[in-house]
């Protein structure tokens, strides 16, 4: 990297830590950093590039997907489903070492499938099942952290909200993506139900004795609830896959089906429909605005050359895969400290998404890599988003929920080398969708 570039790159990066430092929205800091980049490093006509930046990235078809499974997950935030999934779950887990903390698993992972957000994941959840939890005596520490670990499957479950970011972001296929997280969702939901039940056989008090038998006509009553719901969920999932339907088309449909399912759970009324419409808006412009200063950041550091010195000074220094994979785990991690998902996602691609591809990795692989790293940060002590969605649960200080949720970090950086060292847990089931080969790190198609 020439002396030139590399003092641009840091008058920028000291402009963006400025803008952020202040309280600037994190949109308006990316736009107000590219501004400075094209007036002051470059001769091209601002408002101009501004306008071709802005309007190449909105003007998606695929992009119409993300406000509608917003909307989808909003209606859903606001319905019985949280109780419905407690109610229809327990009978089935009840038997398992460590019983109803089950529950808190297995309910994120459904919700996650028809919400696609981390947040609305643990706080829907978490407003039902830790009440009952902690009336019923299980232990408050494992409660509170297997919804903290559990919660932040709202990101990798399709349809996610930061997977449809990535893939617009990174120019990967949006469905190829859903598949690919499939098979690293349900290994971290595993992993979150094998480390509950071998504490609750090490421990005694992490989960009350078994009080209550039910036959099976009893389990198949108490869970027809679940229904509409696993119904929805294959409906919206297995229209994408099978190419029934497009992501957007889709999304359409599970915003009708959510409509349906709060009416069949009587909880659709008119303050309701427009309070999770209204919702939706406000979270779909904050993304949108987000995603535009991103593409005119893109633009201007392209201008100026950033980009390309990063990647061609990484290639000169010859780092091996696994080194830059840790740098950037440590990075997305401290970013984890101040903002949340989406925004670490689409505020680093500019300058990431290059390096990989340098390197050599499969993009598909590495959204997958990257979203369960943007997870462990949400929940990274003290100052992870989730760790602070669940304070206004429980009203328990910072640090107790941190505590509780240490081990689920842990999990989730044992997925992180799972996946690193066996790729194919996320580039197989997008294989058998289009016939291409399984990919190694390091040796990805980009």
């Amino acid at each position: 990297m020439s002396p030139e570039t590399a003092q641009v790159a840091l008058i920028l990066l000291f402009t963006m830590f400025l803008f952020l430092g202040s309280g600037l929205w994190i949109a308006l800091s990316l736009l107000g950093v590219g501004w400075v980049g094209l007036t002051f490093f470059s001769s091209v006509p601002v408002e101009k590039a501004m306008a071709t930046s802005i309007w190449q990235t909105n003007a998606s078809w695929t992009l119409a997907a993300l406000p509608l499974f917003i909307w989808m997950g909003e209606i859903l935030f606001r319905s019985r489903l949280s109780e419905i999934l407690f109610h229809g779950l327990s009978p089935w887990l009840g038997w398992l070492p460590g019983r109803l903390l089950h529950v808190n698993v297995v309910g994120c992972g459904i919700f996650a499938a028809v919400c696609g957000s981390s947040a609305a994941t643990t706080a829907t959840i978490g407003r039902m099942s830790l009440p009952n939890l902690l009336s019923r005596g299980y232990d408050r520490k494992i409660s509170i952290g297997s919804l903290a670990g559990s919660g932040t499957l709202g990101l990798l479950i399709p349809p996610s909200i930061i997977i449809i970011v990535y893939g617009i972001s990174a120019d990967v296929s949006i469905v190829r993506l859903f598949l690919a997280g499939v098979l690293p969702g349900m290994m971290m939901i595993s992993m979150f139900m094998a480390y509950i039940m071998v504490s609750a056989m090490i421990r005694k008090g992490v989960a009350p004795e078994l009080t209550e038998l039910l036959s099976m006509k009893e389990r198949l009553l108490r869970s027809r609830g679940l229904i509409p719901v696993v119904a929805l969920i294959l409906a919206v999932i297995g229209s994408i896959y099978s190419g029934l339907a497009t992501a957007t088309e889709a999304a359409a449909g599970g915003v009708i089906g959510a409509l349906v399912l709060s009416a069949f759970t009587r909880s659709l009324s008119w303050p309701m429909f427009r309070e999770s419409l209204l919702a939706a808006t406000r979270l779909s412009c904050m993304i949108f605005l987000i995603l535009s200063g991103a593409a005119f950041l893109t633009t201007s550091l392209a201008y100026a050359g950033i980009p390309a010195a990063l990647a061609s000074w990484v290639a000169e220094m010859q780092l091996h895969p696994y080194a830059l994979l840790a740098v950037l785990c440590i990075m997305y991690v401290m970013l984890g400290c101040f903002i949340e998902g989406i925004s670490m996602i689409v505020l680093t691609a500019t300058v990431v998404l290059p390096l990989v591809s340098q390197a050599g990795f499969d993009l598909l692989w590495f959204g997958i890599f990257i979203i369960l790293v943007v997870e462990t940060a949400q929940i990274t002590p003290p100052l992870g988003f989730n760790l602070f969605v669940i304070q206004g649960l429980t009203g328990q200080s910072i640090f107790r929920v941190a505590g509780a949720a240490l081990p689920f970090f842990f999990m989730l950086l044992i997925g992180i080398v799972l996946i690193t060292l066996f790729p194919e847990i996320a580039t197989w089931l997008p294989s058998t969708l289009d016939g291409r080969p399984m990919t190694s790190v390091g040796q990805g198609v980009s």
